[in-house]
């Protein structure tokens, strides 16, 4: 006995690969599908639709097909509202809950679509019918352990619409949709330069640049870049760990990173203390910004972050020395501080991080450009495979990496000031 149900999906299904990723999950998944209806899309402005009645031998194999449908944007024919369950206690959901994805989703409540705040990956979906500023429904995300009892919870993908976002039908330059491929010989001026410009848009635009930093940054010597950055106004928010601070505060007060001098490589004797003195001293002052205020830190990252009123979260682990009084050491409030930053970012900086990095990817919407920056392939990889549909990943040295950027960032700044002078002596004149 064959079973089926009918689904249909709009947009820009045909250059996004749309089309060709639901043919092929339903045939993966040992499916048949027959397509009732297409009209293309002509014109730019115009967009496709396809209905399709899908079949499978079991109800096992048809759920688990439309599933994968639901991921791509595909909805049931007539959709009825959301079902939800009521959480039967504090940071438990209801069996077959609804697990979002980092696409754009809405819910359909009451006959009408709502937009999912805070839409985040592996969430529950929760309902208020009157939770809007004027009582109207609203629908948001929260993790697992944020859902208190008797929240309205999400179940199945009935009444759930994802959107994943669709090719833009202009050039996307170093932003191209789903770029996502990852090689060392990509040519990484030019790109640089790209993410340069993106950098000063944003920034010019009001927008929220979000840097996530490795202590390699400060090892390989591309702190005074970054903190030249930082300095210039061009980031908002800062994401590291325990590791990153210290290093940068290490080279602050003895001209090194984990005991190495980053200018000469060489090791001063009692160097490989440095860190844990740095660490005593940032404590003996009370924290960072003490340290800063009472003159103990004049340069680096940490010490701009302080001058200019950067977000800062630092997030412990296991394997922290100290660690620095700034340092989040409860890995729940870390990730709720994480959270806050990368939904309020236009735009992420991933610089030589890779577990610091996943963290930040798994709370960051599908629509958040970012870029990651790694010498080693397998990291990049793995971050752009997060799914970010505008992603730029490069293998390179980022101690190469940050201070060209740093470099074409602020003579893009001085050409530009150079160009409104210019147009201000010619309006006098």
């Amino acid at each position: 006995m064959s079973h089926s149900r009918t689904v249909e999906i709009e947009g820009h299904i045909i250059d996004s690969g749309t089309m060709q990723r639901c043919f092929g999950a339903v045939m993966d998944l040992g499916g048949s599908f027959d397509v009732e209806q297409f009209d293309v899309g002509k014109h730019e402005d115009v967009e496709s639709y396809c209905r399709m009645a899908v079949s499978a031998d079991d109800p096992e194999t048809l759920q688990a097909i439309l599933h994968e449908l639901h991921q791509n944007g595909a909805v049931l024919e007539n959709p009825t509202d959301v079902e939800l369950v009521a959480a039967p206690a504090d940071k438990v959901v209801p069996p077959n809950f609804y697990s979002t994805t980092n696409h754009p989703t809405e819910v359909l409540y009451d006959g009408e679509w709502i937009d999912v705040e805070r839409i985040e990956m592996d969430c529950a979906l929760i309902v208020e019918p009157d939770g809007g500023p004027d009582g109207d429904p609203r629908a948001y995300t929260k993790v697992l352990n944020a859902v208190e009892e008797d929240d309205l919870v999400a179940t199945d993908q009935s009444g759930i619409r994802v959107n994943p976002p669709e090719r833009p039908r202009s050039g996307g330059g170093a932003f191209g949709f789903m770029q996502g491929g990852v090689s060392s010989e990509r040519p990484s001026e030019s790109t640089i330069r790209e993410v340069a410009e993106e950098l000063r848009e944003v920034t010019e635009a009001g927008g929220n640049v979000m840097v996530v930093a490795g202590p390699a940054v400060i090892h390989s010597g591309a702190g005074d870049a970054l903190a030249e950055l930082v300095e210039a106004g061009y980031v908002d928010a800062l994401s590291a760990g325990n590791g990153f601070a210290t290093h940068d505060l290490e080279r602050s007060l003895y001209g090194t990173s984990l005991g190495m001098d980053v200018e000469t490589l060489e090791h001063p004797r009692k160097g490989h203390k440095h860190h844990i003195w740095t660490i005593s001293e940032i404590i003996r002052a009370g924290g960072i910004e003490a340290a800063v205020e009472d003159g103990i830190i004049g340069e680096g990252v940490m010490y701009q972050c302080v001058q200019n009123d950067v977000d800062t979260v630092l997030a412990g682990s296991i394997r922290d020395d100290g660690p620095l009084p700034d340092t989040i050491t409860d890995a729940v409030e870390a990730q709720n501080a994480i959270r806050d930053q990368a939904h309020d970012a236009d735009i992420v900086l991933m610089l030589a991080t890779l577990l610091h990095s996943v963290a930040v990817g798994n709370c960051l919407p599908s629509t958040t450009k970012t870029v990651c920056v790694d010498i080693n392939p397998a990291t990049v990889t793995q971050l752009l495979d997060r799914g970010s549909a505008q992603a730029v990943g490069m293998v390179t040295d980022i101690g190469t990496f940050v201070p060209t950027l740093a470099e074409f960032v602020l003579e893009g700044e001085e050409a530009g000031a150079n160009d409104e002078a210019a147009i201000t002596e010619d309006s006098d004149a």
